[in-house]
């Protein structure tokens, strides 16, 4: 089992250079097993090129090192914040992906102004708050998780399974760390779409008629599912 998921977490991470998600070393791809308590992660400042499933780091809740010759990724205590605090999410990908990380910086949450977002975030892709100085001075990763905890405190990671940290970048979630990626790269497509539409419109663009939001996640998400083949 942990070499198929170390195999699962590789090809995820690989698939952020395939989507054009990442440059250089910016980003990473983890997975958890919650029935062993095992997280694989991708090591820290690897290049995607030349690196293989034993590349992967396995480490406990605690961030525990128990299998791997390289050290983990240093946003593990973000992803091991998330696993503790979402309970239903199996992988997690963080990029610094162009468009995402634009609204990231300008502090802004992504606003849902067409079905191509509702399709897959049912409402506004949200940002953080700043962080404080003590909690950048502090257990800053840990602190990072932390607050995106607290940014879902009153709205559901199973709704919206994606996040921009303020000043920073993007974090996203699924069952898998494929599916993981995979909203990592709509929420880079519909970050590009929003720019766009507020620099034609300006700011104050609509988002999407509330039905229409609610009729387009339904399609995809949830027991009365329709899209594509049952």
């Amino acid at each position: 089992m942990r070499k198929a998921l170390r195999n699962d977490v590789c090809r995820a991470n690989l698939q952020l250079v395939e989507y054009g998600l990442v440059l250089f070393t910016w980003g990473n791809v983890s997975a958890i097993n919650r029935k062993k308590g095992l997280v694989i992660i991708k090591p820290s400042g690897v290049a995607y090129e030349g690196m293989s499933a034993k590349d992967m780091v396995i480490t406990n809740l605690d961030g525990k090192v128990l299998e791997g010759n390289l050290n983990p990724s240093s946003d593990l205590p973000t992803h091991l914040a998330l696993y503790r605090t979402f309970p239903h999410i199996g992988g997690i990908a963080h990029t610094h992906s162009t468009w995402a990380t634009i609204f990231a910086q300008a502090g802004m949450g992504i606003p849902p102004l067409g079905t191509t977002h509702a399709d897959a975030f049912f409402g506004e892709i949200p940002c953080t708050r700043p962080m404080t100085e003590k909690e950048i001075l502090g257990e800053y990763e840990k602190e990072t998780g932390v607050v995106i905890a607290e940014r879902f405190s009153d709205m559901s990671p199973e709704f919206v399974s994606g996040v921009l940290v303020h000043g920073h970048g993007p974090f996203t979630w699924g069952a898998t760390p494929d599916e993981a990626v995979h909203n990592a790269k709509i929420l880079e497509e519909v970050a590009m779409m929003a720019w766009h539409t507020m620099v034609m419109n300006g700011k104050d663009t609509p988002p999407l008629q509330p039905p229409l939001l609610l009729k387009h996640y339904l399609r995809k998400h949830g027991q009365n599912a329709y899209y594509g083949q049952q």
